[in-house]
């Protein structure tokens, strides 16, 4: 794996930016705790279409030092929501993502499944409104020079 940055907090929490393929595993690894009994993972992945057209693959680009800033924060704002949450890791994947593959892994460690998946899917939204990480989506048949960046959280696209 190819890691553009990572950071490791002072509680165990990982934040990573890589231009490598995800190894879930990795992730659930990095949130294990003996006193937990839950570990949620979430894999967000490329699909092959959006709003019916065909996706080729989606391409990522981050202001990486403040991405990870960001992540850092979120996860202390993800502690003070929900308490319990043992440990935390993101890794969001940079360059090119290829439908099929993953291009982000949140991964959190809480003692009740619960907590657990509501802090997982608060760190995920957070992180699609917040961190400063955007992406361009490439379209079959469409002219490269009309591919554009996007926000990675449009305001159309809450529940997707």
């Amino acid at each position: 794996m190819s890691v553009a940055d990572r950071v490791i907090t002072n509680s165990g929490d990982v934040a990573e930016l890589t231009f490598g393929v995800l190894d879930v595993s990795q992730y659930s690894k990095s949130v294990h705790s003996e006193q937990a009994g839950a570990q949620v993972i979430f894999v967000g992945t490329t699909r092959d279409t959006f709003q019916d057209r065909k996706v080729i693959r989606l391409e990522y680009e981050a202001y990486s030092s403040l991405a990870l800033r960001t992540l850092t924060s979120i996860f202390d704002d993800a502690r003070r929501r929900f308490p319990s949450t043992i440990h935390c890791a993101v890794c969001h994947r940079l360059g090119n993502v290829p439908v099929g593959e993953a291009s982000i892994v949140v991964a959190v460690s809480s003692p009740h499944r619960k907590a657990g998946f509501e802090a997982c899917e608060f760190i995920l939204e957070e992180v699609k409104l917040k961190a400063q990480i955007w992406k361009r989506e490439w379209y079959e048949g469409e002219d490269p020079s009309q591919a554009t960046w996007k926000a990675n959280f449009p305001p159309d696209a809450r529940n997707d």
